[in-house]
């Protein structure tokens, strides 16, 4: 019966050879506003008529891409370095939509579950009390380093147009 204390060997080395398991260290999520941080590019821009498309017209998109300069446009969505947000700018010629500069702060700083979008509040100062617009993000960017923000015009609580950008990161 020398077999069982073999195997209470065995069975003890492989107790004792198991390590803990090293997961790392400890880093903090990722924020949209690590994701969002730094310059973007305009892809194309889609103005949507919300009244036309409520009442179920068909023609109710146009594109304002290559429009107006609007090829020019990009935006700069500026961090500090503990990745909170500070300041944005538009750049291009472009007719402005919404103030050209600025600072901003999201609604969330992580993507939302069940469909809400991030918002982007827009402000005229550094203590945020003054907001001058919103934007929703509705494709947050990835590794496919694309971005889709969406501004919409509202005038009695009732949206009348909106606007699409679809963006991607530039250099």
């Amino acid at each position: 019966m020398r077999i069982k204390p073999l195997w209470f060997a065995i069975l003890g080395f492989l107790v004792l050879s198991c390590n803990e398991e090293d997961d790392g260290e400890h880093v903090d999520p990722i924020t949209l506003y690590e994701k969002i941080d730094g310059n973007w590019a305009l892809m194309s821009l889609k103005m949507t008529d919300e009244v036309a498309k409520a009442n179920g017209v068909s023609s109710f998109d146009q594109n304002l891409g290559n429009q107006f300069n609007y090829e020019d446009f990009t935006i700069r969505f500026n961090v500090d370095d503990k990745m909170r947000p500070t300041t944005y700018e538009v750049g291009g010629d472009v007719p402005p939509l919404f103030p050209a500069t600025g600072f901003y702060e999201l609604s969330s700083d992580f993507p939302q579950t069940g469909g809400n979008a991030v918002r982007i509040y827009l402000f005229s100062d550094a203590d945020h009390t003054e907001k001058t617009d919103e934007l929703r993000i509705t494709s947050v960017p990835g590794s496919n380093q694309e971005m889709e923000l969406q501004l919409v015009r509202v005038s009695g609580g009732v949206p009348f147009a909106s606007y699409t950008f679809k963006l991607n990161a530039a250099e």
